[in-house]
Order: structure tokens, then sequence, then C-alpha cells
């Protein structure tokens, strides 16, 4: 197996953009504000493990991991990595369309159908989510 170097390549074009490229267009900004959300909702993960860390530790360490999870700072944070996870969990929803090819017989589904059926499942299950977190269950 041999490896080209860019000696060898020397004839393709390799384009120099700019480290602001992806501000030229709303859909590239688009784009890059989807692939940040992903940071935001793993750092969002990773405190939510801490968090049920803290609660296996004890009653004490937990209350006051929370009371730090009550500073402003960090309420900020979860409102940004909220915003974050619902514009990813939207763009993606809007992408079943499009990657989710579904057929009746010889008829394929129209992709803004299959789409409008995420959203519905998805907004189905948040309310069932809701419903059993306001009665108790």
């Amino acid at each position: 197996m041999t490896t080209a170097t860019r000696s060898d390549r020397a004839g393709l074009y390799y384009p120099k953009l700019p480290a602001t490229w992806w501000l030229r267009h709303p859909r590239y900004f688009a784009f890059m504000m989807r692939e940040l959300s992903v940071v935001f909702i793993a750092i969002f993960l990773v405190v939510f493990l801490v968090e049920i860390r803290q609660l296996a530790r004890g009653a004490q360490t937990y209350v006051a991991f929370v009371e730090m999870l009550a500073s402003p700072g960090w309420i900020v944070f979860h409102v940004v990595a909220l915003a974050f996870a619902l514009y990813h969990s939207v763009t993606w929803l809007k992408l079943t369309g499009v990657v989710q090819v579904v057929r009746l017989g010889e008829r394929q589904v129209p992709s803004k159908l299959v789409a409008a059926g995420a959203f519905v499942v998805w907004g189905v299950v948040s309310l069932v989510i809701l419903v059993f977190f306001l009665l108790g269950a």
C-alpha cells in the first residue's frame, strides 16, 4: 500500500480559504452552528453524568452540586445548551424526509410528509414525558 505525498499530487488545486469562510453564506453559518451545538450537548451530558455520580455519593454531595448548578453562569449554559439541542433536533428531523425513503406499495411518501411525521412523533413523545412528570408518576 502506497500513500501519495503532497508533491505527488502537485497538479491538484488546494483553495486557500479564510478562517471566516462559513460566515459568507447563511447555509454555511447554519451548518457550523449545528456542528457547534454538539459541543454544548456533550458538555451538558458530562455535567449530567457528574450529577448522577454526585447523587450516588450521598445527599449532601448532591445538594452541594445542585447549588453550584444554580449559579447564573450554569443557568445561562443550560439555556444555551437547550437552544442548541432544540436546533440540532429540528435540523435533524427536517432531514428525515430526505434520508429516510418511505414507500407505500409502489408509491414513495413525499419527503415533507415523512419529516412532518417525525415532528409529530417528537411532539407526542415530549407531551407524554411532560404529562408523566407533571402527574408525578
